[in-house]
């Protein structure tokens, strides 16, 4: 079942008004591909202890934490694609609707889809990185059954993305916070806003006057707040109905 006409419509005017419009993608977006979400009845957090992934613990404990950083995030994601809400958002991006998409998923879906101008705010898991010389590698030139270790330094490498515990990159966090304030238009789609300091981001871009559209299952901690367009249910079908009506009015 699509989105109520009515709001999908005022959608499309609210998009093509626009001059600026920034994405904004959790892990509801990637559902779709396979990917497990973190919270919620069967998200990864109910199997696994997020303790585990503390970046304390992974300096103590390198072995331990690669095992299941290997187990639950890199053999989970090696096989997953793109699904028709990832590509939608690259069309919607090439026909110029997009400027931008901030993602808080790890999983290079958005990347893999042919998107161009992609914040990444949590990192990605296509690279590694050591922590001593800063030098990145690519995380499939590496056995990861094993403990990946930096042929400079002879430390353990590191994923590239944020632990708890760990600041979120600088420069990702400083062209999110800009491009929130320029944008004309948020599309939310598939987070629930409780992780922060990502969940700010929607919040700043209201703030500064910017309008908001969410895609989403269920209602998320924007909806009540600061939504002016909620489409309920899959990203994949409403974002394809999206470019339907822009194709055809």
């Amino acid at each position: 079942m699509g989105a109520d006409l009515s709001q999908l419509k005022r959608a499309v005017y609210l998009l093509k008004q626009s001059k600026c419009t920034v994405c904004f993608t959790g892990a509801g977006i990637s559902v779709e591909s396979g990917v497990p979400s973190f919270r919620g009845e069967d998200g990864l957090w109910e199997k696994y202890n997020p303790d585990l992934f503390e970046i304390d613990y992974f300096y103590k404990h390198p072995e331990k934490s690669w095992a299941l950083i290997n187990k639950i995030f890199f053999e989970i994601l090696k096989d997953k694609k793109p699904n028709k809400a990832h590509y939608a958002l690259a069309k919607l991006e090439e026909l110029g609707y997009i400027k931008a998409i901030i993602t808080q998923n790890i999983d290079n879906l958005h990347y893999l889809s042919g998107s161009k101008n992609i914040i990444e705010y949590h990192g990605n898991s296509r690279t590694l990185v050591c922590k001593k010389c800063g030098k990145k590698f690519n995380a499939s030139d590496f056995d990861l059954s094993s403990v990946p270790m930096c042929p400079h330094c002879n430390i353990p490498l590191k994923p590239d993305f944020v632990f708890f515990g760990e600041m979120i990159p600088k420069e990702a966090q400083e062209k999110s916070e800009e491009l929130m304030r320029q944008c004309e238009l948020v599309i939310i789609i598939g987070t629930s806003g409780l992780v922060y300091p990502a969940a700010f981001l929607p919040m700043l871009a209201h703030k500064s006057g910017a309008k908001i559209i969410e895609i989403n299952k269920t209602f998320s901690e924007y909806t009540d707040k600061i939504v002016d367009v909620f489409l309920e249910g899959s990203a994949s079908e409403i974002l394809e109905e999206i470019l339907v009506e822009l194709d055809t009015h």
